[in-house]
């Protein structure tokens, strides 16, 4: 594992001037300024060490190299930067709870014994209206959850151990724009653990099948992960997980045909709606695994710290009093 810029580790690679002879007057050459004050404190294997470890992106690493990395949109002074981050945490904090509030007022779906968001008692087109909502919701949650914990990590990294901005740009890219698959899962959804699904799949599918293995394997190999963090709830093994991460392997390869084909990559209104349908309309069964098993039984934000369960439902609950709405208050409460 290099960084961007060694030929060894610690050792900066020589540039022709150097390998020339002409090397800078004290030997030393200069020096990139440090991160951190940390990276002045620590010895230079243990600082390496621990960013190694902790990184998930590989940003400054070889291993990153080709990783998409989103367009800064803050200001990188520090005191702005850390205002802008706040303010995006705190955002992304009343998503997820509005999220969960309302997961959490669907029937069966909301107790740690799991419910399917197909609800049986339901007409047909109220039973496919209601589990949209839930996964639309599902996935909002998860989204915002990453980016809540990731602009928390960055306010600690700026704000308590001096990490420059710069090395904490955005974790998501607005999935929500993707007009492709490939634009989806390559840029705009976070990449945290892309380097995790090509070492447990891709790198063996790419051993068996080349090019073609590498995309199938690490597709597999994402199932497989989010498969066994569900497994953990104690509710058995569904495949349904896998399947639709190895979905979406022949779902990439059919955008490359159509871009072979007719000259045009996927993109524009047409490749929203395509999206849409892949990640909305296909996951669906994904995400009323999960559910099944008690995915949304335990509480992400506490009930008594909840603005929404605090002020908006209390408000909703009235209101719907107020229009003799009582069965939707019922739900409410």
């Amino acid at each position: 594992m290099l960084k961007i810029g060694e030929e060894k580790p610690g050792v900066l690679t020589k540039s022709p001037r150097e390998r020339n002879g002409n090397a800078h007057p004290d030997g030393a050459g200069p020096s990139p300024a440090p991160s951190s004050v940390w990276q002045r404190r620590l010895p230079a294997w243990m600082y390496d060490s621990l960013e190694l470890l902790l990184t998930n992106r590989g940003i400054g690493w070889k291993f990153g190299v080709g990783m998409h990395v989103p367009k800064e949109h803050r200001s990188l002074e520090r005191s702005a930067f850390l205002s802008a981050t706040l303010a995006s945490c705190l955002q992304s904090f009343l998503v997820v709870d509005a999220c969960e509030s309302f997961i959490k007022i669907v029937p069966g779906v909301k107790s740690p014994e799991g419910g399917t968001i197909f609800r049986p008692e339901l007409p047909i087109p109220q039973r496919y209206i209601l589990s949209t909502a839930v996964h639309v919701a599902t996935g909002s949650a998860i989204g915002a959850g990453f980016e809540m914990c990731y602009d928390l990590a960055s306010l600690v990294g700026v704000g308590l151990l001096s990490n420059e901005p710069s090395s904490w740009p955005p974790v998501m890219d607005h999935p929500w724009l993707s007009d492709s698959l490939h634009v989806f899962w390559a840029k705009r959804w976070h990449q945290l653990v892309r380097e995790t699904f090509f070492v447990f799949g891709g790198f063996f599918g790419g051993l068996i099948a080349g090019n073609i293995g590498t995309v199938f394997g690490t597709f597999i190999g994402s199932g497989l992960f989010h498969e066994c963090g569900a497994y953990g709830l104690g509710r058995g093994f569904d495949p349904h997980v896998i399947f639709f991460f190895a979905l979406q392997a022949p779902l990439l390869i059919l955008e490359r045909v159509w871009t072979r084909t007719t000259g045009h990559r996927v993109k524009g209104i047409c490749g929203r709606l395509w999206v849409y349908f892949c990640i909305v309309i296909l996951a669906q069964p994904l995400v009323d695994s999960w559910h099944r098993r008690g995915f949304g039984g335990g509480y992400i934000v506490d009930p008594r710290m909840s603005p929404t369960r605090l002020l908006l439902i209390p408000f909703l609950r009235w209101f719907t009093e107020l229009l003799g709405l009582h069965s939707v208050s019922a739900l409410l409460g």
